[in-house]
């Protein structure tokens, strides 16, 4: 079956809990194609952890869910060994990090210190407890949330280097009128709600991520991903440029996004297509961009405003 049948099969479970969301879970299943972290940014209520359960259950895998607050500590989310005096042994209690899928909800409500633990986590797919090492599970995505409209107070934003850690920050919004109506439709049938099937497995995801490291991109391609990358270092409303690690992840989205296109080549319109979603979160505006624009906007114009390669070849 091909990849694209896979994630059909993977849209219409999950659309028998979730509406209006297509493009959303396209965006998802690139990331974990290429073994990415998405950073959610919406309001309460938009269907975040449903989504993010449906996600677990298609593929078959481990969910778990931190909700951050200022007092979650870093052994919160990696575990810790715990003495047990019967044994009279410390016993390695794992944290929720051990799964598959987690959901790291309002993130920027955890301290610094519980931030760069989750650093490790996201980087190394890895837990270091009282020195020892432990590989997670894999596949292992993190999907993140923040709120946008949260005051300050009891609030950390993310630092430019967790930042990065993203494969994508996406806006999920509100849905539109009849998808609501859908959806208020759908939860009057709890039954329905409750029978989400696998579609996938962890092995079939695997062979996919597999399947990724065969796609091929043009030199010609890779020139335009630089030459968007190279912009924003240079742009008049930017303090911070895309780093050479945004520019790898660019380069594997648009892989990822020709995959599930049913192609085993990228294209210009892969890279235009996915850029806002891998770009946005890694730039910092400065003064002056900051009063005038947003970040969406401005790598929105670089897109409009860079020429697109019109030859760039499929050959070998």
């Amino acid at each position: 079956m091909s990849v694209t049948s896979h994630l059909n099969n993977l849209k219409k479970e999950i659309g028998k809990v979730i509406v209006g969301q297509e493009e959303v879970i396209d965006l998802i299943f690139i990331s974990i194609i290429q073994k990415g972290h998405i950073l959610f940014e919406s309001v309460p209520g938009t269907g975040k952890t449903v989504l993010s359960k449906s996600i677990s259950n298609v593929l078959g895998g481990g969910f778990s869910r931190i909700q951050f607050t200022p007092d979650v500590l870093p052994t919160d989310i990696t575990g810790m060994n715990i003495y047990n005096p019967k044994t009279k042994e410390f016993e390695l209690r794992h944290g929720p990090v051990r799964t598959n899928i987690l959901l790291a909800d309002e993130i920027n409500r955890a301290t610094p210190r519980t931030q760069s633990a989750l650093l490790e986590v996201m980087e190394e797919r890895q837990v270091t407890i009282d020195g020892v090492t432990h590989t997670l599970e894999s596949p292992f995505i993190v999907l993140a949330t923040q709120n946008p409209i949260e005051s300050k107070q009891g609030t950390f934003d993310l630092p430019e280097a967790q930042m990065d850690r993203f494969f994508m920050k996406i806006d999920l919004g509100y849905p539109s009128f009849e998808n609501e109506r859908m959806m208020l439709d759908m939860h009057t049938d709890m039954e329905l709600r409750e029978s989400i099937d696998q579609v996938l497995s962890l092995d079939i995801v695997k062979e996919i991520q597999e399947e990724a490291r065969g796609v091929h991109i043009n030199r010609t391609v890779k020139d335009y991903i630089l030459n968007l990358v190279h912009r924003t270092r240079a742009h008049e409303h930017i303090a911070l440029g895309v780093s050479p690690r945004g520019a790898i992840a660019l380069m594997q989205a648009a892989i990822g996004a020709a995959l599930v296109g049913g192609r085993d080549y990228v294209t210009p319109d892969d890279v235009k297509y996915i850029a806002p979603y891998v770009m946005a979160h890694r730039i910092v505006l400065n003064i002056e961009g900051m009063t005038l624009t947003s970040e969406k906007e401005v790598i929105d114009r670089i897109l409009t405003t860079t020429e697109v390669p019109v030859e760039y070849g499929v050959e070998r």
